[in-house]
């Protein structure tokens, strides 16, 4: 697959309820600007069900991903037997209007559950029955590296951002070495920045906390556009990496992504900056966040 550099990541538009006019709105206007990724997740509450109807009629004009193992949603725990598994891949092929999905990725399962090998075994029982062209592992820290390390899976998706950064060292070097595909979630790490006091959203808290420790100079400024390119712009200059996930209900949003990624990757100086002040600063305990 030839990946734009910026991918939609479904989540929000399943969780915030939008409209099925304004999720049109905005996948249309992004695959018309040039992406060509859509990842999204059985568990994104009617996220599979809008994208469907909006874009199913483009289908060849985009690679779709989605992920499974939660079929009741995130909060009621997972399911890793082959047979929920099987079916819940079933339900997003329904769900997508597709024949065929281009990713199927097991969501944040534990590498003591990669390691049984249920999990794994059903995703390729898909790709051999053809429900999906290639299987992958969404996760971080430890289990996605041993996801990386056992060859089942032709991609990774993991945190990558100013404020999770243990991928870089721990995953993406064997990722490269295996050429396994890699996906970065939660490249702008949720901007918990952005409004300058603790986020209401405790999803956000952990890189709230992380980033006031960091406090990177080029956050200290009040320009938020500026502040969200360089985030970004961090992530994707990050070797090793294909495309980023970015989520929004905002089709706005789109053009003012691109505009940020026209000055291209950071400079070797502003790169190496936050990474040596993430050297500095962070503990052995701020492992890559689901």
């Amino acid at each position: 697959m030839d990946v734009s550099v910026l991918g939609f990541g479904a989540a929000e538009i399943g969780y915030e309820a939008t409209s099925a006019e304004t999720v049109a709105d905005l996948l249309n206007s992004a695959l018309d600007a040039g992406l060509n990724v859509i990842d999204t997740g059985e568990c994104y509450r009617g996220s599979e069900e809008a994208i469907g109807k909006a874009v199913s009629h483009r289908r060849k004009d985009f690679y779709l991903f989605t992920k499974c193992g939660h079929p009741h949603g995130m909060e009621s725990g997972a399911n890793w037997s082959k047979k929920s598994i099987l079916e819940s891949i079933e339900r997003s092929l329904q769900r997508l209007q597709t024949n065929q999905l281009d990713l199927v990725q097991l969501h944040s399962c534990s590498e003591s559950e990669l390691r049984k090998g249920e999990a794994i075994d059903a995703l390729q029982t898909a790709r051999e029955r053809g429900h999906t062209r290639y299987i992958g592992y969404s996760g971080d820290s430890r289990a996605a590296h041993y996801a990386v390390e056992c060859d089942a899976f032709d991609t990774v998706q993991t945190s990558i951002s100013i404020a999770d950064q243990e991928a870089i060292e721990l995953t993406l070097p064997l990722a490269h070495k295996k050429n396994v595909g890699v996906i970065a979630k939660r490249p702008i790490a949720n901007v918990a920045w952005k409004t300058g006091h603790r986020p209401m959203d405790s999803y956000h808290h952990e890189y709230w906390e992380r980033l006031k420790k960091l406090n990177y100079d080029f956050l200290s400024g009040y320009d938020l556009e500026k502040t969200i390119a360089t985030a970004l712009r961090f992530t994707l200059s990050v070797p090793g990496v294909h495309t980023a996930i970015v989520g929004t209900s905002k089709p706005e949003r789109w053009e003012a992504n691109a505009r940020l990624l026209e000055a291209g990757p950071l400079s070797q100086s502003e790169f190496q900056s936050i990474r040596h002040r993430w050297e500095e600063v962070a503990p052995r305990i701020w492992i890559g966040q689901v």
